[in-house]
């Protein structure tokens, strides 16, 4: 098979050739992320809760995964120009009826709509790579590359960060702005491409690969649902669950079947050839491990946050400082490709990435401030500029025919987008098993006794009640009459009564606590130990009073009987007195302890907020200890390729 260019009139126009992929790389690749900050909004827009509305995410990135290697493969026979301009008309599309939904209000409407902005957006990338790293001149690929991995990873880290800034521009409900936006770069990217760009395509077309395309369909489907599925912490119970082993069965059920169609197909959608070379098994490994470390940047505005004490939606700005970095990475690691080759190239952005996450571990948690967090992200973002995209289509493309490059990349792609799946469940389960821990750590610093005010007679009545029951009287009349521990009332055990981590919260706690950050966990502690003191205040006030009381009704029933001498009588009457007013007292006594509770609690607020702090840190640095190792281990397999800078050097010496 031989790969052409259509006739154009002009010679090429490299820069507005660039200009045009670039807009729909950005576009593409900004709506993975952006709709993050606005998922609860339009969920609740929408009617439907967490479980459902997490959908709007998860169908997206079923679809985008499905489409690639399809796209690519139709690029390859139709021309990248003409399917990368339906690309963007799907995705145009998928955006015009996405934004349309908040006026429709209909959620199966609107993920019909995210489904077909994915299936666009799914060839937008591998298409542009291939058409960088082919139709520009070879000692410009690494260049043109470069900035394809720039404008990606860009457009990946800052948009959750363009998320927020179009809520907050155009209001919580006008959310569809967030699609709309889309419609005119479509527009303009469809208007000059269909001008401007070369239709690169094969001469030799051989028949559709229809069942190997089917196989794999469903087999992208079953892994990537299954996958996003299993909750690493409780990875027996996730794994027998309906939701994850019958489509992990479905997948391992199909690929025999697949692997059968690829070997008869006359143009096969996946190349199997591709898995059994070593430079090309080694690039789709380091891929899908660069898909797992990438997902480690959706943490950072989180981490930023909860280091500097920043409020909520504060740490996009830091993602800025990581996409800029990545941003200047990308294009430069693209020229010393064309000199160095990709090889050593992408170990020095895995070294970096290795040193900005162990420094962030290391170094940021324990003396978090603005130069610390900056100097991780700076590392970790020319780690990302340096590793993500350029090396990697560099290398598929060096190992690969002209001809097959849409579907080589497509393929690229395509695993990276398995690492991206698998990554959330485990990074996640860190961070969601931190917010837990943190709950449960902060509880064990609430004070455990409620302390009550000076309470009328305790002391006397201990005397009196100990007194009467040690005596020969007593022995005989009060044996079956409880009294409580009356000096013991004035510090009444919290966990006796339930306690603060045994109550059952309403919702709308529930949420404030789930959703709190380092600078407001002591105002939703506030909140929640509020409940828990008009929770419980009936409780402890009666169960104190029917302690008391239950020594009334005994004293009573002595006074009554005519076998009591009267001067037993007198003092007993006396007690019962002083028991009542004590009782009469409890009230306004507990009142007045849940009130100084409470004060304790509020001036805990820093104690608080540093046992926060500290425990969500935890979960950060697992999180980057597991790209730190991600990254180590992709230089390990690194090491084993062997790119033709090398060989041609070799070559050279044996000349």
């Amino acid at each position: 098979m031989q790969a052409k260019t259509a006739t154009n009139p002009k010679p090429l126009h490299f820069g507005l050739i660039m200009v045009i992929y670039l807009c729909g790389i950005f576009m593409g690749a900004i709506d993975t992320s952006v709709v993050t900050p606005a998922r609860t909004v339009i969920q609740n827009g929408l009617g439907v809760g967490d479980q459902t509305g997490i959908w709007m995410i998860t169908i997206y990135t079923l679809a985008y995964a499905s489409s690639i290697p399809i796209m690519g493969k139709l690029a390859d026979r139709l021309g990248r120009k003409t399917i990368y301009l339906i690309c963007i008309i799907l995705f145009g599309t998928g955006s015009l009826l996405a934004g349309l939904s908040q006026y429709i209000g209909h959620f199966g409407f609107f993920l019909m709509a995210r489904a077909i902005q994915a299936i666009g957006g799914g060839g937008i990338m591998p298409i542009a790579s291939a058409e960088f790293g082919t139709t520009f001149p070879e000692d410009k690929r690494g260049m043109a590359l470069g900035m394809v991995g720039g404008v990606y990873g860009i457009a990946t880290v800052v948009g959750g960060s363009l998320g927020s800034a179009i809520l907050g521009a155009f209001g919580l409900q006008n959310w569809g702005f967030i699609f709309f936006i889309n419609i005119p770069i479509s527009l303009f990217i469809i208007i000059c491409g269909f001008i401007f760009l070369p239709n690169t395509k094969i001469d030799d077309v051989k028949p559709i690969d229809k069942w190997g395309t089917l196989f794999l369909v469903m087999m992208i489907l079953s892994l990537l649902y299954g996958l996003r599925n299993i909750d690493f912490f409780d990875f027996v119970k996730s794994f027998t669950s309906t939701d994850v082993y019958p489509f992990l069965i479905i997948f391992i059920v199909m690929l025999p079947f697949f692997i059968f169609a690829e070997k008869k197909a006359a143009d096969p959608i996946m190349n199997l050839d591709y898995f059994r070379e070593a430079p090309i098994v080694i690039t789709l490994i380091i891929s899908f491990i660069t898909g797992v470390i990438m997902m480690g940047m959706v943490f950072v505005p989180q981490f930023a946050e909860n280091a500097l004490r920043m409020q909520q939606g504060s740490g996009g700005y830091f993602v800025m400082v990581l996409g800029i970095f990545a941003g200047v990475g990308a294009p430069v690691s693209g020229r010393l490709i064309d000199r160095y080759g990709p090889k050593l190239i992408m170990g020095a952005g895995f070294l970096l990435s290795i040193i900005g996450s162990l420094f962030l571990v290391l170094i940021t948690t324990s003396y978090p401030n603005l130069l610390t967090v900056a100097i991780c992200l700076i590392l970790i973002g020319l780690g990302m500029g340096f590793t993500m995209g350029t090396p990697l289509n560099y290398m598929m493309l060096d190992n690969t025919k002209k001809a097959d490059s849409n579907s080589a990349l497509a393929t690229l792609s395509l695993i990276r987008s398995v690492g991206t799946a698998i990554a959330p469940a485990v990074m996640v389960g860190f961070i969601a098993h931190a917010g837990v821990t943190a709950e449960a750590n902060i509880t064990a610093q609430l004070p455990k006794e409620l302390v009550l005010p000076s309470l009328p007679y305790v002391t006397q009545l201990d005397e009196e009640t100990t007194a009467l029951k040690d005596s020969d009287f007593g022995k005989t009349y009060l044996s079956s009459v409880q009294f409580p521990d009356f000096e013991a009332m004035e510090k009444i055990s919290l966990d006796a009564h339930g306690g603060v981590s045994d109550m059952k919260l309403p919702a709308n706690l529930t949420k404030e606590l789930s959703d709190a950050d380092v600078t407001n966990i002591d105002q939703a502690v506030d909140n929640m130990v509020a409940y828990m003191a008009d929770t419980m205040k009936p409780m402890v006030i009666e169960k104190a009073e029917s302690g008391v009381q239950n020594g009334i009704d005994g004293l009573n029933r002595i006074t009554a009987s005519p076998e009591v001498p009267v001067q037993i009588t007198q003092g007993v009457s006396t007690m019962v007195s002083q028991m009542t007013e004590l009782k009469n007292a409890l009230p306004d006594a507990v009142n007045q302890g849940f009130q100084n509770y409470l004060g304790e609690v509020k001036a805990m607020g820093a104690q608080i907020q540093n046992v926060y702090q500290k425990t969500m840190e935890t979960g950060f640095k697992q999180v980057y200890m597991t790209t730190a190792i991600a990254s180590a281990f992709a230089l390990v397999v690194l090491l084993f390729y062997k790119d033709k800078h090398e060989r041609v050097k070799k070559e050279k010496k044996k000349g």
